[in-house]
């Protein structure tokens, strides 16, 4: 199916808004200065401080508000395309819950105070332990088995964290927990961002090697196979990649959720069906989103900032039920 807009044009503008949002992030917002303080500080011979709230405050969160939406969004659009579910994200295989347990466990067990990179390393271990465990489960059976064994996962993740709040020996040690688990890139440094940027790129690079295999599949498994694709190989590929990419942007910013949903829906009509080519849009449309919520976050005053994981959830969450009522109006018909 040709695309009813040139690939190359509609990558390039995804580029250009991602650029135009990410400048946008590095100079609006409440933290310490907002726009105009910023630049009246540069007028008035305090290009120092200007320069260091950028620095140390708005380049951490911009740019990690930029990979962890790329994350999302590509790794939606390719597990949509390895299950042939358009309902799919990356919540469905269990990786962003047992990323989130990791972290929790590192909070509930005081190891974050101790070491502050603690949180990030054990959400990135939770996530990676997902990974093995879902290969296991999955190795010997089809495409439901493995999204069988993502909602146990995810359940099983779920349960946990509820249990360490519930047996959490402070009240401020639950707040904590909370407040981590609302998704937010504030008061992130370039630490967090050293950590988990190469490993979200390592996961980018493995869900593009998944991409003309997600071609295939579109026809179905049998015409895939027939093709030569080997099923097993692309299957490690989405859920390492997925776990490796996704695990280490939510170890890092909490759970984010909509995006990996959102985004691939929107964009799929405009590449043609095709998911190859969804891979990359996907991933330039969940940067562009994550960054525009991120400003919104910054520039709505509701006395505490929100919470970027909960203005994404209020976003997509009527989303995904229009996207359940459509899905069942089109059966009716």
């Amino acid at each position: 199916m040709k695309p009813p807009l040139s690939y190359p044009l509609l990558i390039a503008g995804l580029t250009l808004l991602v650029g135009l949002l990410a400048f946008l992030s590095m100079i609006v917002g409440p933290a310490t200065a907002g726009t105009f303080e910023l630049f009246d500080m540069m007028a008035h011979g305090r290009a120092d401080t200007a320069w260091m709230i950028m620095r140390e405050v708005r380049l951490p969160r911009t740019a990690l508000a930029m990979l962890v939406g790329m994350t999302l969004g590509m790794a939606g659009a390719a597990l949509q395309g390895f299950l042939r579910n358009p309902l799919a994200d990356p919540g469905v295989i269990g990786v962003s819950p047992a990323a989130s347990l990791g972290a929790v466990l590192a909070l509930y067990t005081g190891l974050s105070a101790q070491l502050p990179l603690a949180l990030p390393l054990m959400g990135i271990l939770g996530a990676l332990l997902c990974a093995l465990l879902l290969q296991g489960l999955a190795r010997r059976g089809g495409v439901l088995t493995l999204v069988l064994a993502g909602v146990a996962v995810s359940s099983l993740c779920a349960a946990l964290m509820s249990l360490a709040l519930n047996l959490s020996p402070n009240p401020y040690a639950a707040a904590e927990i909370m407040f981590w688990l609302m998704g937010s890139v504030t008061d992130r440094s370039i630490d967090h961002l050293v950590l988990a940027g190469p490993l979200m790129a390592l996961g980018w690079l493995l869900l593009a090697a998944s991409a003309r295999s997600l071609d295939a599949l579109s026809l179905g498994e049998e015409a895939a196979a027939g093709l030569g694709v080997n099923l097993s190989r692309t299957r490690t590929l989405v859920i390492t990649g997925t776990a490796i990419s996704v695990g280490a942007g939510t170890a890092v910013t909490g759970g984010i959720g909509f995006i990996g949903l959102v985004v691939p829906h929107l964009l799929r009509p405009l590449v043609g069906h095709t998911p190859s080519r969804l891979l990359l849009a996907s991933a330039l449309g969940g940067g562009a989103l994550l960054l525009a919520a991120d400003i919104l976050v910054r520039v709505v005053m509701l006395g505490p900032e929100l919470k970027l994981g909960v203005l994404t959830a209020l976003v997509g969450a009527p989303f995904f039920l229009w996207l359940i009522f459509r899905a069942r109006t089109e059966l009716e018909s």
